[in-house]
């Protein structure tokens, strides 16, 4: 895993997003900390709004489109000022 993260994935074990939110801070250094606190709000937004589609608008589940909308967002939220996502190795591609 390029971001250095891997020891911070999720387990089939974590049940409750906030418990594994705590544990994966902690195995992050303290450079990199605010920076996956980014990416998992970003995610965590990114996948309420796939879900909020699929419910009210009648999309199809579909893990590629989040997927691409989590990295054109990413870039946005870098280009935007989230600066904390350097620390993670993401310098923003040209938009």
């Amino acid at each position: 895993m390029p971001l250095g993260l891997l020891d911070s994935a999720p387990s089939p074990n974590d049940k409750v997003l906030a418990d594994w939110w705590r544990k994966a801070r902690k195995h992050a250094t303290k450079e990199k900390r605010k920076g996956l606190n980014t990416l998992i709000i970003l995610g965590a937004w990114m996948l309420w709004k796939h879900r909020h589609s699929c419910v009210f608008e009648e999309a199809q589940p579909n893990i590629q489109k989040i997927l691409s909308d989590f990295h054109m967002k990413r870039q946005l939220w870098h280009l935007a000022g989230a600066s904390s996502l350097r620390a993670l190795g993401h310098d923003a591609d040209p938009v």
